[in-house]
C-alpha cells in the first residue's frame, strides 16, 4: 500500500481504522511491528489525536501493548501521555492510558500530575476507565505511605459502593496492601 511518506508502507491510521468499534482490528499487529521496528512509534503516537475515534481508540491499545512489553519505548513521550490524559474524554483512551502512564519513569511533578488525572476519571462514567484509574493510582502510590492511607479508603469504598469489576479489583489490591503490611 502506498504511503505518502514512506513507499510501500501503509500508515498506522489506516491499519487502525474500520470495522466494529467492539473490535481491537489490527492493534496487535501494529503492536507486534512496532516491537520489532521502535523508530515507527512516533507514527503510532500521532494517531491518540485521529480525527478517528476508533484510530485513537486502537493506537491506544497498540501503545498499551507495547508498553507492557518495554514499557522504555514509550518513556520519550511521557509529556504527551500525560497531555493527552489531561485532556480526552474518550473513555478507551483513559483506560489505556491508566495502564500506560504507571509504567512510565515519572518524576514527582509528573506523578503528581498522572495522580489529578487519574483521580479525575474516577468520575468517568465508564466502570473500566474508574477500575483502571483504581488500579493507577495504587501503582503511582507505592513506596508514598502518606498517599496509600488515602488510597486504602478509597478501595475500601470501592468494594462497598463500585461496580462488580471495581469492587474486584480493590479487593485484590486491598489484599496486596494488607499481605505487604503484615510482619514477616
Amino acid at each position: 500500500m502506498y504511503s505518502p511518506e514512506s513507499p510501500g508502507r501503509e500508515p498506522f491510521s489506516r491499519a487502525l481504522q474500520g470495522g466494529d468499534r467492539r473490535s481491537i482490528g489490527s492493534s496487535n499487529r501494529v503492536a507486534a511491528l512496532i516491537l520489532r521496528q521502535p523508530y515507527r512509534l512516533p507514527e503510532l503516537i500521532e494517531c491518540l489525536w485521529d480525527g478517528d475515534s476508533v484510530v485513537r481508540m486502537r493506537a491506544a491499545d497498540a501503545a498499551e501493548k507495547v508498553s507492557a512489553e518495554r514499557p522504555a519505548l514509550l518513556a520519550p513521550f511521557k509529556t504527551e501521555l500525560l497531555a493527552l490524559a489531561d485532556e480526552t474524554a474518550q473513555a478507551e483512551l483513559r483506560w489505556h492510558l491508566a495502564q500506560i502512564i504507571p509504567r512510565l519513569p515519572l518524576g514527582q511533578r509528573e506523578r503528581v500530575r498522572a495522580t489529578t488525572a487519574f483521580e479525575s476519571f474516577l468520575g468517568d462514567r465508564s466502570s473500566i476507565v474508574r477500575t483502571f484509574a483504581i488500579q493507577a493510582l495504587v501503582e503511582l502510590s507505592r513506596g508514598t505511605p502518606e498517599i496509600e492511607a488515602d488510597l486504602i479508603d478509597l478501595l475500601e469504598r470501592a468494594c462497598r459502593t463500585g461496580t462488580p469489576a471495581m469492587k474486584a479489583r480493590s479487593r485484590k489490591l486491598l489484599a496486596q496492601f494488607r499481605k505487604r503490611d503484615q510482619p514477616g
